[in-house]
């Protein structure tokens, strides 16, 4: 099934909706939340799932960061980053997809957003905004920070047999890990919790 903007936004607009139960089935367990002793306010990022349609199915797209990184070095992630001074965080969402994958904002239009997550180990508020992109897009990775691009294909994350678990040393810790496999790739953490959030919609609206 090709997913149109049209159904793409009503997916993205749906009155009743189970946030935690979505969230729920991607999220590492245990999972840390931000401690209420913490001084200040978490940073604001913003990232885009950015989605199009290519030899009659719609696909969305994804990086590999590179393995040398500070932050999530060689995770999986939407294109994103941090919210700018004076920025509204669709705007920094799309400035990041252009710094990031070259991806031009001219042809992109924003159909919504999913639920706010919190990042544990870089102390991030992320606001993941959904964009379609009109006509089949040219990618130009950003050499400092994206190792690879990854055009997915929704089915493919639909698919139940791409939904695994393990369990997983973290920082000295036995973590349950559910994630989604994308060719050699795991995509776990917040991008598999936004994606869990996106393809439970999609399938509302089926």
């Amino acid at each position: 099934m090709v997913y149109t903007q049209e159904k793409i936004q009503q997916a993205l607009s749906l009155p009743h909706f189970d946030v935690s139960a979505s969230h729920g089935r991607m999220t590492p367990k245990p999972r840390g939340l931000r401690p209420p002793e913490m001084p200040g306010q978490p940073k604001q990022g913003a990232v885009l799932v950015i989605v199009y349609a290519k030899n009659g199915e719609a696909y969305l797209v994804l990086t590999r960061r590179h393995d040398d990184l500070n932050a999530h070095a060689g995770q999986i992630s939407f294109p994103g980053g941090q919210v700018e001074t004076g920025e509204t965080m669709p705007k920094a969402a799309m400035r990041e997809a252009n710094e990031e994958i070259g991806l031009s904002i001219s042809n992109l239009v924003i159909l919504g957003e999913l639920s706010t997550i919190y990042i544990p180990p870089t102390d991030f508020e992320v606001h993941p905004f959904v964009a379609w992109h009109q006509g089949i897009p040219h990618f130009t990775p950003q050499d400092s920070e994206v190792a690879e691009i990854l055009e997915v294909p929704i089915s493919h994350l639909l698919d139940p047999e791409m939904h695994h678990e393990e369990v997983w040393d973290i920082r000295g810790f036995s973590v349950e890990v559910p994630f989604y496999q994308v060719g050699p790739h795991k995509v776990w953490g917040a991008t598999a919790i936004m994606l869990s959030e996106f393809l439970d919609r999609l399938r509302m609206v089926i």
